[in-house]
């Protein structure tokens, strides 16, 4: 149960959770920093559930709100390393984890912290709520880090979680980052009353599974961002016109990368699954292209 042990309450009872905001003067949460603060024992347990987690682990925690989900990993991990930006509630997430001596908690901005840095080599998983209005960014921004997470858990908005699970034909710049990291599957979908104030959305928690061997090298992934961004730029448009604009090389060139590619020309670039982009990326390399040095964000 989501318990503040030292008093006792329930973290996902609505009641609990007014009174304690209202105890430091907080009102309405910030909807600016995506703050839908969750209340739904379900769906509390279904993230917990497909972290598997372990009593010598550790854990990132995102967007950590009130400490529901903070109270609950600090009774199963050896660490958490829960983040949150909102000054408001930073001493009420400060207050309901003061009893766990596995939490640490950090206040600042998720996209400032260097997985690196705070945990140094040693593997940690990432579970989060992370804000609607961030969501691509964050999860970018945790695949391509220095040191990845061993494992991704993550609560977002259903729309998103579908584009992070899509398949060849529907594949976003979103999804590739994420099938290049790992296999994702969708395990929960949760209805916006789960949260508090209710979002105008539904949610839903996906789970992201590494591979056990990286698909592509640092090397490749750079490259293969540096066309994906080309070609999504025009996202309706055929994918030799796209990359051959964007890129700013000549027509031919680009049906000759495709040609070797074994890609048709006239595709859009949501048709291509990650097995194509590696090889566009190794027929455009064969005939001389080199990546930018820095991409776009």
């Amino acid at each position: 149960m989501a318990q503040d042990e030292r008093r006792g309450r329930d973290l996902t009872d609505p009641t609990v959770l007014r009174t304690l905001l209202a105890r430091y003067g907080i009102r309405h949460t910030q909807k600016s920093l995506g703050q839908h603060l969750l209340i739904s024992r379900e769906a509390l347990e279904s993230i917990i559930a497909a972290a598997d987690l372990a009593p010598d682990e550790s854990v990132l925690e995102v967007g950590a709100g009130h400490g529901v989900l903070t109270v609950e990993l600090a009774s199963r991990v050896r660490r958490v390393v829960a983040v949150e930006v909102d000054r408001e509630i930073l001493p009420v997430l400060r207050e309901t984890t003061a009893t766990y001596p596995a939490v640490e908690v950090l206040g600042g901005d998720l996209l400032d912290v260097v997985p690196a840095k705070v945990f140094a080599g040693v593997p940690y998983k990432l579970v989060a709520n992370l804000p609607y209005y961030i969501t691509a960014m964050a999860l970018r921004h945790f695949i391509e880090a220095t040191q990845p997470p061993a494992l991704m858990v993550t609560m977002v908005q259903r729309e998103v979680a579908q584009r992070m699970v899509a398949e060849p034909g529907d594949m976003s710049l979103l999804s590739l980052s994420v099938r290049i990291y790992g296999e994702p599957r969708m395990v929960a979908q949760v209805p916006a009353s789960a949260f508090f104030p209710p979002p105008r959305v539904d949610s839903a928690v996906v789970r992201i599974q590494p591979y056990a061997e990286p698909k592509v090298t640092p090397a490749q992934k750079h490259g293969i961002f540096a066309l994906a961004h080309a070609a999504y730029h025009e996202k309706r448009k055929q994918i030799h016109n796209s990359l051959s604009r964007q890129l700013h090389v000549e027509p031919e060139v680009v049906r000759a990368w495709l040609t070797g590619a074994s890609i048709e020309p006239a595709l859009r670039p949501q048709m291509l699954s990650l097995d194509d982009w590696l090889r566009l990326l190794s027929a455009a390399l064969a005939h001389g292209w080199i990546p930018p040095v820095k991409l776009p964000k």
